[in-house]
């Protein structure tokens, strides 16, 4: 396989958006110039993020073909196969998730989540029924499920990792504010909102200065 960043792993779910949309327009082909047009990223950039993933190179003035872009970033992202997935927590952030109904696109099945306040256990959202805490370990057992997505509080979020490991569970979406020390073999995504958050902050006062310089 050949190497990557994070950088570019991150773009890749970018490009695959615009090329469904292209697809469901009725586009046959596209090139690097008119989606970097499209998406306001360099043309050598992106040229170089589809040789990762492609696996011919196009034809001169003609473009990639979108279904097999399609085809090629989806197979190298994972979402050929859906994975079965819970959330743990359903407060504000954990009802948002359910409610998303784009986890299939990109090869994630939410099934059912989990939580301990007595109000909710029993309900649904988002089309998934809500159980119990004491429910967990035996389905994710009997489900099979890989991914455990936490939207708990952080002082709960360690020893549910532990447990959730133990159950079956090879990968954890984190929103919690928290690193979590899991087992080798285990994956963990966190998701940094105070990262992002001062990533928007930097470039928002870096175009201030650009701005206030001319």
């Amino acid at each position: 396989m050949k190497k990557y960043s994070k950088n570019q792993l991150e773009r890749f779910p970018i490009y695959l958006k615009y090329l469904r949309e292209l697809r469901d327009q009725g586009v046959r082909h596209t090139s690097s110039p008119l989606m970097a047009e499209k998406l306001g990223y360099s043309q050598e950039l992106i040229r170089k993020d589809l040789q990762v993933v492609c696996r011919d190179s196009g034809t001169p003035k003609v473009g990639r073909g979108v279904m097999q872009m399609i085809d090629d970033i989806e197979t190298f992202l994972g979402y050929r196969k859906l994975i079965p997935a819970i959330v743990i927590g359903v407060g504000h952030l954990g009802g948002a998730l359910l409610n998303y109904k784009g986890f299939l696109d990109m090869g994630m099945h939410l099934e059912a989540a989990f939580d301990n306040d007595p109000r909710i256990v029993g309900t649904e959202i988002g089309g998934k029924k809500v159980f119990g805490m004491s429910m967990l370990g035996t389905y994710i057992r009997e489900k099979g499920i890989k991914i455990a997505v936490f939207t708990v509080p952080a002082e709960k979020a360690q020893l549910l990792a532990e447990q959730v490991v133990e159950y079956g569970v090879t990968a954890i979406w984190n929103w919690t504010p928290i690193s979590l020390k899991v087992k080798p073999g285990i994956v963990v995504e966190n998701v940094n909102l105070a990262s992002s958050l001062a990533k928007l902050c930097h470039k928002m006062a870096d175009s201030d200065r650009r701005s206030f310089t001319r």
